[in-house]
């Protein structure tokens, strides 16, 4: 017979006090390696390093000092452990968020609103292709540690669910709007990612579920050719180019920036309140371990 694990305490929030300090920290930290991490690595690797590993690193510097100033707890406890189902839960992520990419890029090649094209001096090489699906894994699990990590689960635990999901995820929508060719529907479209992430995070109480949400879409629109969030990374020989006007190809930005990707991140809401998530063990938001 196994012994029954218990929950790690949640944080000491009795007072508003100690919410707005760990935030403060946490928001503090964020902000100077904002002005220093990615300057590093864009001198070390350029605009696409800087924008997924420098983020990384950001990212888990900011939970890893709060979380340890604080409260002493390991980065696990933001919803890393390995506990039975995470791997499930992970795979599904990159099943929902690759499948439905897949699909919105196949569309309109099969109902020739898009072609492939070939990139001038286009070069293939697996180094690369290898290299940069490793980078795209360090920048999608550094945007959810950083925006669905400690300050996440936290306001949580003290404000509720949905009163903090709704609002980190438009702080999720607007921190892209400075992104090459972003428009006001890309932004939109983002938003409403951060408001699927946060969900995928409340329906699995981890950080695997949206990370292979989130990694399982940014690793499919490049191999299609595509703009990713506005940045062209080329690892293929080849440019996905749309027939279509911009409302629906998302222009510059990607089909992030269009109306397709609306439909299908909502639909993607459906689909996620549907499949067999298996619920881990929160460690910061406990709340969400009770009972519904």
């Amino acid at each position: 017979m196994q012994p029954q694990l218990i929950p790690p305490p949640a944080p000491h929030l009795n007072t508003r006090m100690s919410l707005i300090l760990r935030l403060a920290f946490y928001i503090g930290t964020g902000l100077i390696g904002l002005q220093i991490i990615p300057l590093i690595f864009v001198y070390l690797g350029g605009t696409v390093i800087a924008a997924t590993v420098g983020l990384f690193f950001l990212a888990v510097i900011a939970n890893l000092l709060t979380m340890r100033v604080f409260d002493r707890r390991p980065l696990t406890d933001i919803g890393l452990g390995s506990g039975r189902g995470a791997g499930q839960n992970l795979v599904w992520g990159l099943v929902l968020g690759g499948g439905a990419a897949a699909l919105m890029m196949l569309a309109p090649l099969i109902a020739q609103a898009a072609h492939f094209q070939s990139r001038p001096e286009g070069i293939f090489a697996w180094p690369d292709l290898i290299f940069y699906l490793v980078v795209l894994l360090f920048g999608a699990a550094g945007e959810e540690i950083l925006f669905r990590g400690y300050a996440f689960q936290l306001l949580i635990e003290k404000a509720g669910p949905w009163a903090t999901v709704l609002p980190v995820g438009v702080l999720f929508g607007l921190a892209h709007s400075g992104n090459p060719g972003a428009t006001w529907l890309a932004v939109f479209n983002t938003i409403l990612w951060g408001v699927l992430f946060g969900y995928a995070f409340l329906r699995s109480r981890d950080l695997w579920l949206p990370i292979g949400l989130h990694y399982g879409w940014n690793l499919v629109l490049p191999l299609f050719g595509s703009n990713l969030s506005g940045l062209t990374i080329e690892i293929t020989r080849y440019g996905y180019k749309w027939d279509l006007g911009p409302l629906w190809s998302g222009g510059s930005y990607g089909p992030e920036g269009g109306i397709l990707t609306t439909v299908f991140v909502c639909a993607l809401f459906a689909v996620l309140h549907r499949i067999p998530i298996v619920p881990q063990t929160a460690c910061i938001a406990v709340s969400l371990n009770e009972p519904a």
